[in-house]
């Protein structure tokens, strides 16, 4: 019988400086009560010399004594934010984590990045090329972030979290019982970073712009459709009903977002993880960001069935679904 993939382990880093609301409105045409009432965040975290790597590396020894374990056998880091353009961030990180010689390698699908992570974590499992994976999400932002707009800048924040997956027999906690992943290449320019790669290198044109873009009405409405569609597909596959479902953990962009897919679903409202009025979206790393407060707070717990489901640029998205295991968040 072919092996699955189990979650293992979960941790978590959050650099030191808190970002809120109030702070934003002294620079920014915005208040306190405009940025909930269109996001639900209250305050976010902002890195002040640490770069996503350092991040990465305190989410990911997190994760490994969250399960126990002081090595794995392969690396996977999903960010929009490396260190550098090349080399990608994972090497380093892995070898930060004293883990060796272990292949390492980075994956940019934005903020479905971690869903796409651990797909491809129990992929190499289920061959048998791996027997664990640790999968981290981590952004930092803040540095790509235009200070003077206030339609991106009161949205992200830095944060990373990682997993810890290993090798075990189907039905056992932790289990991930399928993905189902997706995207859509023309519309690539709704979330973008003109600046930075060929095309901007090749076009003669000069720089475009080094922020990140986004086009927000458009992405609240595919983000919507598709987590909707990509989530309803993975009940299916798992064979369980919404009204089953436990706590839906979906990618922190919104809360109107994640009410919206919910409700698409026929998921209550009040099985939604709601953790970017902590953070703000984090990209990559928000939903083990939000697994790991909600685990920490109590309302996970062994056998709980979670949903999981994310979009981002590119455009992709993508969702799992798992049995939540007994394991320490840290």
């Amino acid at each position: 019988m072919n092996a699955t993939a189990a979650l293992a382990g979960l941790g978590t880093a959050l650099p030191s400086r808190r970002v809120t609301n109030e702070e934003l409105s002294r620079t920014l045409d915005t208040d306190d009560q405009w940025i909930q009432s269109r996001t639900g965040i209250r305050q976010r975290f902002w890195s002040e010399g640490a770069a996503t790597s350092d991040l990465a590396v305190e989410a990911g020894r997190n994760a490994l004594n969250s399960a126990g374990m002081d090595t794995v056998g392969m690396v996977i880091v999903a960010t929009t934010t490396p260190d550098h353009p090349c080399p990608a961030t994972a090497p380093d990180v892995a070898s930060r984590l004293g883990l060796g010689t272990v292949p390492a390698f980075d994956i940019a699908a934005v903020c479905s990045g971690f869903v796409y992570g651990l797909a491809c974590a129990a992929a190499h499992i289920a061959a048998g090329l791996s027997a664990s994976v640790l999968v981290i999400g981590a952004e930092t932002y803040s540095t790509i972030l235009d200070p003077g707009d206030r339609t991106t800048s009161v949205i992200f924040g830095d944060g990373a979290g990682g997993a810890v997956l290993r090798a075990a027999a189907p039905g056992e906690p932790g289990c991930f019982l399928g993905f189902d992943l997706g995207s859509d290449g023309s519309l690539k320019d709704l979330i973008t970073i003109p600046d930075g790669g060929s095309r901007q290198r090749t076009s003669g044109s000069g720089p475009a712009g080094s922020y990140f873009t986004m086009q927000g009405k458009l992405v609240f409405r595919h983000a919507v459709d598709r987590m909707t569609e990509s989530a309803g597909a993975l009940l299916e596959k798992a064979g369980w009903s919404a009204g089953t479902v436990d706590w839906f953990v979906g990618h922190q962009a919104n809360a109107r977002i994640l009410r919206a897919v919910a409700d698409g679903l026929g998921v209550k409202s009040d099985r939604v993880i709601i953790d970017m009025d902590r953070v703000g979206n984090t990209s990559a790393a928000s939903i083990p960001l939000a697994l790991a407060r909600a685990a920490t707070e109590g309302n996970l717990v062994p056998g709980d069935r979670v949903l999981l489901s994310a979009f981002g640029g590119g455009v992709t998205w993508g969702s799992s679904a798992l049995l939540w295991p007994d394991i320490p968040a840290l």
